[in-house]
């Protein structure tokens, strides 16, 4: 029944944003995901904006939920933020299979930057279409985005200020 997928879903992703983490050098690793196997850098094209702070984050991941919980199939991924400020995005698959490579990882990616394309944000402020997920992640305070399959598979991409920025 899809009223009851979507129920456990919720749950499901409630109970991970929620959970308390464990303690190490990456206190996420190990606990949300397993130890990172690839990491990069991404230098965002995109201000960071004003007035952000930690429920921008969490609302901005609650619609991105809401969203997902509206689709007519079971989810592939529980999407949470972590962090004293929420700054860590942190993605893991749900299911067997998915986000186990850094191309799955950066094929979603392109899709979430396409979905992200048709927010009011991305309309303000991206006139040309050049920015990315991670601009707007970027743009919201994110520092990180980690990604894992849950199982084996763990790539993060730290945000780095814009060289311009340096300038």
């Amino acid at each position: 029944h899809p009223a009851m997928r979507v129920f456990r879903y919720l749950v499901l992703a409630t109970a991970i944003c929620w959970a308390a983490p464990a303690a190490a050098g990456d206190r996420h690793a190990g606990y949300y995901y397993p130890e990172l196997t690839s990491t990069e850098e991404y230098e965002a094209r995109a201000p960071i904006l004003d007035g952000n702070d930690r429920k921008r984050r969490r609302d901005f991941i609650s619609g991105i939920v809401r969203e997902i919980a509206d689709e007519p199939y079971p989810p592939t991924y529980a999407m949470f933020a972590k962090g004293a400020e929420s700054e860590k995005l942190i993605i893991v698959a749900v299911q067997e299979g998915f986000y186990d490579t850094v191309y799955r990882a950066r094929a979603l990616f392109a899709a979430l930057t396409a979905l992200s394309r048709q927010t009011p944000l991305f309309a303000e402020f991206d006139q040309d279409d050049t920015f990315t997920f991670f601009d707007l992640c970027y743009m919201l305070g994110f520092e990180q985005i980690t990604i894992s399959d849950g199982k084996n598979f763990a790539h993060q991409v730290k945000f780095r200020t814009p060289s311009y920025k340096s300038k």
